[in-house]
C-alpha cells in the first residue's frame, strides 16, 4: 500500500511539472532582436513624414511623441472634451492668437488646420470648430474646445463627445 501512495505522489509531481511548463510556455517574452535590425513602425513613419508645416510634424510633450495625421478623411472618434479659456491671447501651435470667443479647438494628432463637428453625447448638441492648436495633454482627454464652442454645446467642465472630420476650413483661422 505504501508503494502505491509513493507512485501516486510521483505521478502528481510529474503532472504538476508538465502542467506548469505548458502554462508558462505561453508567457514567454518576445525573442531578442538585434538593436540594429529592429525599428518600430512609428520611427519609420517619422522618417517618411512629408508635412511641410512644423505644426504638422511629430512632436514631443512630457516625453511622449505624437504623430499628426497626414489626412483626417474619415476621422471619427468618441472621447472626453474639455474647454480652455484662460490662455486668451497666447499663441496657438499654428502661430495665431488664441481667442476663447472663437469656435476653435485643440487636438493632439489631427492635421492643422481642419474643421470638425463636436457633438455632446449627453444632449445631442453639436458645434463646428476649426482645430488650430495642439492638446489636450491630460490623460483621457480627446479634444479641448474654446470657451465659446463648449458653451454652445452645453459643456461646463468635461463631457463625452463625438468628434467627426468635416473638411478644411474655408474662412480665416483665428
Amino acid at each position: 500500500m505504501v508503494t502505491d501512495l509513493h507512485g501516486y505522489q510521483k505521478k502528481a509531481v510529474l503532472f504538476g511539472a508538465v502542467l506548469s511548463a505548458a502554462l508558462f510556455s505561453g508567457c514567454a517574452t518576445k525573442p531578442a532582436v538585434s538593436p540594429g535590425l529592429y525599428q518600430p513602425s512609428r520611427v519609420q513613419h517619422a522618417e517618411n513624414y512629408r508635412h511641410k508645416a512644423a505644426y504638422n510634424r511629430p512632436y514631443q510633450v512630457r516625453g511622449h511623441t505624437y504623430y499628426p495625421m497626414a489626412s483626417a478623411a474619415g476621422y471619427r472618434e468618441f472621447g472626453i472634451a474639455s474647454w480652455y479659456g484662460s490662455e486668451s491671447g497666447n499663441t496657438t501651435s499654428m502661430g495665431t492668437r488664441f481667442r476663447p470667443q472663437n469656435l476653435t479647438a485643440a487636438h493632439k494628432t489631427l492635421p492643422l488646420p481642419c474643421k470638425v463637428r463636436v457633438t455632446n453625447l449627453h444632449n445631442g448638441r453639436s458645434v463646428d470648430v476649426v482645430v488650430n492648436d495642439r492638446g489636450p495633454f491630460k490623460k483621457g482627454r480627446l479634444i479641448d474646445l474654446s470657451k465659446a464652442a463648449a458653451r454652445q454645446i452645453g459643456i461646463r467642465g468635461m463631457a463625452k463627445v463625438k468628434v467627426e472630420y468635416i473638411g478644411n476650413p474655408t474662412s480665416d483661422i483665428d
